[in-house]
Formats: C-alpha cells, sequence, structure tokens
C-alpha cells in the first residue's frame, strides 16, 4: 500500500479580492514656518553657490551643477516630496542616499534629536539656483512653493573628496569605476560627453565604448594618477570614483585531499524537464567531457583565451547543479540540462578593468537570449556591499530579474573570516540583488549544521537588509562538496566555497520547477524555498532565513496536522487586495500556527540606495473577521511581518519603515484555534519614484505561500480540501514522481 501524500495547495489567488480601505488623512504640522525657513536657508543656499563658482568651468556640463539637499526628519515619506520647488525652479532630483541629521527644530515642540533622513542630489542650472537664492533673500517665494521649503533642512556644496570611495592601492595609476548622474537617454549624453572632454583636458581617457546604465546611473571605466583623483571628483555630475575591484579568483579556498578514492555512476541523458532554461556564467566548461549530454557550451564573441582553473571551477559549478554534492555510487537524474556561459578569459584575472568586460558579457547574453528560468553567478567583483552605493553589477542584475519570471541564486562571497571591524567580511558584490537570492554556505549537510566559516555574512544594504537570503551546503575540510573534476572522469573531487552552495540551492529550485512545470513561477519557487528554509540557530547576519531544504519532499508533501497553500498573481500600485487564509469549518482544537512567506519583484532605481526598490508592501493581518475597533470598517489588526522580527535592525530602519521595502517578508503567529475567524492578510503595493511618489507604476508580481498547522487535526488537509474543492487544486507532480536527493 503506498501512503498517501498530501502534495501543496496552489491556486491560492482564487482566494483574493479587492478591498477599499479605510482611513484619515493627518494634516502635517511643519516645524518651521516660512519665514523662518527662509532666514535659515538663505546663508546656507548662498555657501552653496560661492562653493559652484569655485568649480573649474569644464566641471559643470552646460553650466550645471549638482548640490547636495537633506531633508527634514520629518519629511521622508513619499507624500512630503518637495517637489512644487524643484519644478518651480528647473531642478532635479538625480539622486539619494540616507544620512542622519539633528534637525534645528521639530513639529509640536519637540526638542531636536538625530534622525534618519535623505540627502538628495538635485541637478539645475547655476541661474536656477542663483534665481531661487534671490527668491529667498527676498521674500520673493510664490505661495504654492513656500510650503515645500519647510521640508528642507539643509542645503549644501557635494564635497568632492566624499566622491572617493573605498581604499585606493599605492599604484602610480589606478584602474577606476566612475559613476555619474547620468542615465542612458539621449537627454543626457551631454553629461557623459562632457566628462569625456573634462578628463581629457588632464592627458586621461574614459572609456565609453564600454559603459553601462542603470537606474539613471552610468558606470565607466579609466585610468588615473593617484594625484589626479581630487581634480577628477570636482566634476559635478560625478557620484562616485572608486578604484575598480578586480574578480574573486577560482584558486581553492584550502587545499583539500579525500581521504580515500571515491567514485559515481552517471544517470542516462534523460533530464526530469527539459523545457526548464538554466544558465551559469562561470568560467566554462571543457569539450568532451562526462557532462556533455546535459550541457551546451557558449562563447560570447570577442572573449580570449580560457584558463585552466577557470575551467575547473566553472566544470565544478556545473556539477553541483546537475547532480548536487556526489556521494559514491549512482547518482540521480539532474532536474534539467543547463547552458554553460564562459565570461572568463585569460585577462579577466589579470586586469581589473575586465571586470566591464566580464560584465558586459553576462549582460548581453541575457538581452539576447530567450528568458531563463534560473540563472547563476558564483563570480562578481571582490568588493563588499556598501551602503551609500550600488554597484554595476548589482543594478545590471536586478534590472533583468524586475519583471519576477526568472530566479538568480548569487554566492555572497568567502570572505566570512575576513576583518569585521572593518566590515571586509561583509556579503559581496552582486549578491546584494534585492530580485535575486543570495546563498551562503552551511558546514554539512547533517541534521545539525551551521554557517562555514568562510561565508560571507550580512546585513546587506536596506532595502535587502536581510543576506544572504539563505545558505546551503557549501562544504568544508571535514565534510567536503564531492564534485566531478574534467580531469578525474568519474572520480570525485572535494571542494568547499559559496561557489558550490549557490548552485546547490538552485538545483533544489530548478528541481521545485521542474516537477510542477508551469505552474510554478520564479517567485514561487524562490518564496518556497525562502518559507520551507530550517531555520537554524545562528543569527539571521550570518544564515539569513535558514538553509535551503534538500529533499524536495520537504517542499511539496504537506504533514499531518498541516496544510501549505500557494498564491501567484499581480498587485496594482495604490490598490489593497485581501488574501483569505484558508481554515475549515470547524472550530481548531489547540494552538494553531500560522507561517507566510510573501515575495514580489520591483524596478530598482541605483542612484537612490536608500529607496533602491520602486515598489513596497503595507500588509496588514486581521485574524478575526468579528473583532473591530470603534467607528472601524474593517477587522481589527495584529502584527505578523513586524520589522522586529528581522534581525539586527537599527533604530534608524525602524524610525524609516524600511522593512516595507523588503522584497521578501516572512514571519509568523501561533494562537488558539478559537482566536481566528476568517483570517485574512490585506496586501497595499506602495510604489515611489526617486523617493517620492510614483503616479504610474506598472503592476507587479507576487507569490505567497500560507501553511497552517494544526497538530490536534491530523486530518486538516483533507479538511480544507474538501472545503475548497472547487477552488484550491492539489500541486501534482508530472511527468516522474518527484525526485529526492
Amino acid at each position: 500500500m503506498v501512503d498517501k501524500r498530501n502534495f501543496f495547495l496552489g491556486k491560492g489567488e482564487r482566494l483574493t479580492e479587492p478591498v477599499t480601505p479605510s482611513g484619515r488623512v493627518v494634516e502635517k504640522e511643519p516645524p518651521y514656518t516660512y519665514e523662518e525657513a527662509r532666514i535659515r536657508l538663505a546663508p546656507m543656499l548662498d555657501h552653496t553657490m560661492r562653493a559652484f563658482a569655485d568649480l573649474p568651468e569644464m566641471a559643470k556640463p552646460k553650466g550645471e551643477v549638482v548640490g547636495g539637499i537633506v531633508l527634514n526628519p520629518e519629511y521622508i515619506a513619499k507624500s512630503y516630496y518637495p517637489e512644487r520647488v524643484f519644478k518651480f525652479y528647473g531642478l532635479r532630483s538625480v539622486g539619494s542616499k540616507p544620512t542622519l541629521v539633528t534637525p534645528e527644530k521639530r513639529s509640536k515642540q519637540r526638542p531636536p534629536e538625530e534622525k534618519p533622513t535623505t540627502k538628495l542630489y538635485v541637478a539645475g542650472a547655476m541661474s536656477n539656483f542663483r534665481r531661487l537664492l534671490a527668491d529667498i533673500e527676498q521674500g520673493a517665494i510664490v505661495e504654492a512653493v513656500q510650503g515645500d521649503l519647510t521640508a528642507l533642512e539643509q542645503v549644501e556644496p557635494v564635497d568632492a573628496r566624499s566622491k572617493l570611495k573605498g581604499r585606493f592601492s599605492d599604484v602610480e595609476i589606478s584602474p577606476l569605476e566612475v559613476v555619474l548622474h547620468a542615465s542612458e537617454f539621449r537627454s543626457d549624453l551631454y553629461i557623459i560627453e562632457s566628462f569625456r572632454d573634462y578628463v581629457a583636458n588632464f592627458g586621461l581617457q574614459a572609456d565609453l565604448d564600454h559603459r553601462f546604465h542603470a537606474g539613471g546611473l552610468c558606470f565607466i571605466r579609466m585610468r588615473a594618477p593617484r594625484e589626479q583623483l581630487a581634480e577628477i571628483a570636482q566634476f559635478s555630475y560625478l557620484r562616485a570614483l572608486r578604484e575598480m575591484p578586480r574578480l574573486r579568483d577560482f584558486f581553492p579556498l584550502r587545499s583539500l585531499k579525500p581521504s580515500k578514492a571515491s567514485f559515481v555512476i552517471l544517470p542516462g541523458e534523460t533530464v526530469v524537464d527539459p523545457n526548464v532554461r538554466v544558465a551559469i556564467f562561470d568560467g566554462g566548461i571543457p569539450e568532451g567531457t562526462l557532462l556533455d549530454p546535459w550541457v551546451t557550451r557558449f562563447e560570447p564573441p570577442g572573449i580570449g583565451p580560457p584558463v585552466p582553473e577557470a575551467l575547473e571551477h566553472g566544470y565544478a559549478v556545473t556539477s553541483a547543479v546537475l547532480f548536487g554534492s556526489h556521494k559514491p555510487g549512482e547518482a540521480a537524474v539532474p532536474f534539467t540540462n543547463v547552458d554553460h556561459i564562459r565570461v572568463w578569459d585569460q585577462d579577466s584575472g589579470a586586469d581589473p578593468l575586465e571586470l566591464y568586460d566580464v560584465l558586459e558579457r553576462i549582460k548581453n547574453t541575457l538581452d539576447t537570449s530567450p528568458k531563463y528560468d534560473f540563472i547563476n553567478l558564483s563570480l562578481g567583483p571582490s568588493l563588499t556591499v556598501e551602503d551609500d552605493d550600488v554597484h554595476a553589477w548589482t543594478a545590471v542584475l536586478d534590472e533583468y530579474l524586475a519583471d519576477g519570471t526568472c530566479l538568480a541564486t548569487v554566492a555572497v562571497g568567502n570572505d566570512g573570516e575576513a576583518d569585521a571591524a572593518q566590515g571586509l567580511n561583509r556579503v559581496q558584490v552582486p549578491s546584494d540583488t534585492v530580485n535575486g537570492l543570495a546563498v551562503g554556505a552551511t558546514d554539512c549537510e547533517e541534521p545539525v549544521w551551521k554557517r562555514a566559516s568562510y561565508s560571507s555574512i550580512g546585513p546587506g544594504r536596506s532595502p535587502g537588509v536581510v543576506k544572504p537570503d539563505l545558505v546551503a551546503f557549501g562544504g568544508c575540510e571535514d565534510m567536503p562538496y564531492m564534485v566531478l573534476s574534467p580531469n578525474a572522469g568519474t572520480a570525485l573531487v572535494p571542494q568547499c566555497g559559496t561557489s558550490f552552495a549557490s548552485p546547490h540551492a538552485l538545483r533544489i529550485g530548478a528541481g521545485v520547477k521542474a516537477n510542477f512545470g508551469g505552474s510554478l513561477e520564479a517567485l514561487a519557487v524562490k518564496a518556497l524555498l525562502i518559507h520551507t528554509a530550517d531555520e537554524g540557530e545562528e543569527p539571521q547576519s550570518h544564515i539569513g532565513w535558514g538553509r535551503v531544504r534538500d529533499n524536495i519532499d520537504d517542499i511539496a508533501i504537506c504533514p499531518d496536522g498541516s496544510v501549505r497553500v500557494v498564491y501567484q498573481g499581480e498587485l496594482t500600485a495604490s490598490k489593497y487586495l485581501r488574501a483569505a487564509i484558508p481554515l475549515p469549518d470547524e472550530n481548531l482544537k489547540g494552538k494553531v500556527r500560522i507561517k507566510a512567506t510573501l515575495c514580489y519583484s520591483t524596478e530598482i532605481d541605483s542612484a537612490h540606495p536608500g529607496t533602491y526598490t520602486r515598489s513596497g508592501l503595507e500588509v496588514f493581518f486581521r485574524p478575526h473577521a468579528g473583532r473591530f475597533e470603534p467607528k472601524a470598517v474593517h477587522p481589527k489588526t495584529e502584527p505578523f511581518f513586524s520589522q522586529s522580527k528581522l534581525y539586527d535592525l537599527t533604530e534608524e530602519t525602524m524610525r524609516r519603515d524600511a522593512h516595507k521595502w523588503e522584497t521578501c517578508l516572512h514571519g509568523f503567529v501561533s494562537k488558539l484555534g478559537k482566536s481566528y475567524e476568517e483570517p485574512v492578510f490585506d496586501i497595499h503595493y506602495v510604489a515611489r519614484d526617486e523617493g517620492h511618489v510614483e503616479r504610474q507604476s506598472p503592476k507587479i508580481k507576487y507569490a505567497l505561500v500560507i501553511t497552517i498547522e494544526a497538530p490536534r487535526h491530523a486530518d486538516l488537509y483533507d479538511l480544507i480540501v474538501r472545503k475548497y474543492r472547487n477552488i484550491l487544486e492539489p500541486m501534482l507532480p508530472i511527468q516522474v514522481p518527484i525526485q529526492v536527493q
């Protein structure tokens, strides 16, 4: 007799409906009167204008400059953005970053204290700034604009020295990454060409042919003597200047030797689902190997000769995607075929400027190929995440993933044992992507596990604070990750590193997709991996949401006394969607636990790292349909995806309400069964553009996974299936039985 298998339920979106919000508008009490604001701002703007005048003329394209405006902390909400004053005086916000400020004054006579806020980079012609100063000094600001002045806490020039990021080595000629406030649109071409002419004045050359654009920023590579960096940084539209990081090398973390020779028997050439498209961007894979039946090799145009170490790394990563960490004996049938795109050549590790060539090969492949379902990156810059800037690698990847149709796994890096005081053990670019899945490494596959010591740790940037998102087996000296080597036939070779944890996680996600076909989109796979992760006992900054399940049954099968439901759909900006949580008609006894994971994809704005995600969600949990606050239209709410459940949140982050903009929300509540009556989540999609209100926003994809656990009701699954038999559908595997590692 075959045991009954309760597969998770799909079509949860049939339990959703739009709802109308209730609430009242709260009038804003400004901290300053118009006269107070005018008197405060005049000397600041005068000082800023003098600094503008000192800039070289060639550093001001078309006579334009970029200044810094710090918002009063009471005006960082989207509805208080001071766009009227900018529009009236021909100014525009080209970027921003989070900062702290102690305001001169607070509303309601509260004492001033240091608060988080936003610093805007505001661009415009010198003449427009001059006109604003004159009107402020003369008290000639029109009434429609006066209210915006109270939002401006500080006006200041942008110090050229603040644009120099990170450390610069002692080399005489530095390889540089230049970041400009300039979009890819023709209207901003004059900024890029002006920069080219500006540095040419010093006898330098900016490589405009290999530039990247992302989210209103332009990334350019060049070389320059160290003594000229300060002069380059005076260019008004320059956002950041850093030494070009090198690519992470492919050399093993440690020299690992197997205790004894072990071999594996490879399966036939079939896969579970040949229609799932998987891409690996890595060091290449040799021709004529044992992996050929499942791998298609691609070589981008113009790439140089391969490197043996890179080929070995690429082969090992591909082995991990196909088979996971091998055990001696017969290997399981791979879930999918793989496209391996070689992006590393003989110059990649030697010339830092090659960092852009590698990224260009990745971007061109993604732009010209049919959309992939999964991609893996086990390489990237040797550069830790920065809170006030977004790197080109991250921005390019996030833009590709913004439509929610592809899941990318990205290795967080192997610097977990580096200097923590200097932040050198922090996750590396581009694992700070908000639309991808940053993967760290665990030391073993056993029930009791911990983070591998080499695995880089979080937090990430906010938004994107939970990094790594997940951890997966990556190996260690005592229990290495076993892969095939192109030089060893079917013999197994020991490895360790996040380079293998990342494809290990991808393999499980691809396995879920392969077994359930087109019924699950990429976001739902991501949500399922996070939702079912083994939470572990280490800090969230080390392991994210936990360890990926190696057994797909643990993701797809509902144990007795539980049911798991997947919702997939789209959200419309400014609208509310009510998602009902399915419960049986009978009252549930004892404690009932509801766990939920909500993931969404979003467009990004790399010029505004503090408001990097252009979409956010407010989620209201209403556990009981019969309990209301006085005069309320909708039932009472209780915390669920609370910011207090995120790790290491600072006072600054909580005050900014930054958790609203996280692309993954995960939480649970446990209450007596009688405390629930027709429970729901009300989901509100909030959009923003450059930190203020976005009036025309695209719909965004979302995936919601909910698990209900009622230990005293072993038949909970059957009760819910019967009640919702014409609504929810069991997700049954296709083609072949589920493959278990």
